[in-house]
C-alpha cells in the first residue's frame, strides 16, 4: 500500500498562487500515475490533473488548463500542483491519489490510494 501526505493548502486571494505537494511512501513502485482531485462542499469529487510516473505525460481538466501545472520528482516520490491565477471557484479540498493500472483516467474510483486532503480557499 502507498501512503500519501498532502501539504501546501491555505487561504489566498483571487489571482494568487499556491503550490501543493504530495509525498508518497510505502510500495510506491506499484504506482503508475498520480492524480489531483478536488471536492467542494455539496459537490462531487472532480478530476484536476494527472501525471504518469514513467514518461511524465500530463493531463488537465479544462477548468484548470493553462493555470495549473502538475509535476513530479521521481527521486523523492513527490508530486506537485502549482496553481496560478486562482479563482474563488477553485475553493475545495484537494486530494492526491495514486493509480495502479496503466493509462489515463479522470475517474476517481480508478485511483487506489488517497491522501487526507488539504484545504484551498480562494477569496474574492
Amino acid at each position: 500500500q502507498v501512503t500519501l501526505v498532502e501539504s501546501g493548502g491555505g487561504l489566498v486571494q483571487a489571482g494568487g498562487s499556491l503550490r501543493l505537494s504530495c509525498a508518497a511512501s510505502g510500495r510506491t513502485f506499484r504506482s503508475t500515475a498520480m492524480g489531483w482531485f478536488r471536492q467542494a462542499p455539496g459537490k462531487e469529487r472532480e478530476f484536476v490533473a494527472m501525471i504518469m510516473w514513467g514518461g511524465g505525460s500530463t493531463y488537465y481538466a479544462d477548468s484548470v488548463k493553462g493555470r495549473f501545472t502538475i509535476s513530479r520528482d521521481n527521486a523523492k516520490n513527490t508530486v506537485f500542483l502549482q496553481m496560478n491565477s486562482l479563482k474563488p471557484e477553485d475553493t475545495a479540498v484537494y486530494y492526491c491519489a495514486s493509480k495502479y493500472t496503466r493509462g489515463y483516467s479522470d475517474y476517481w474510483p480508478d485511483f487506489g490510494s488517497w491522501g487526507q486532503g488539504t484545504q484551498v480557499t480562494v477569496s474574492s
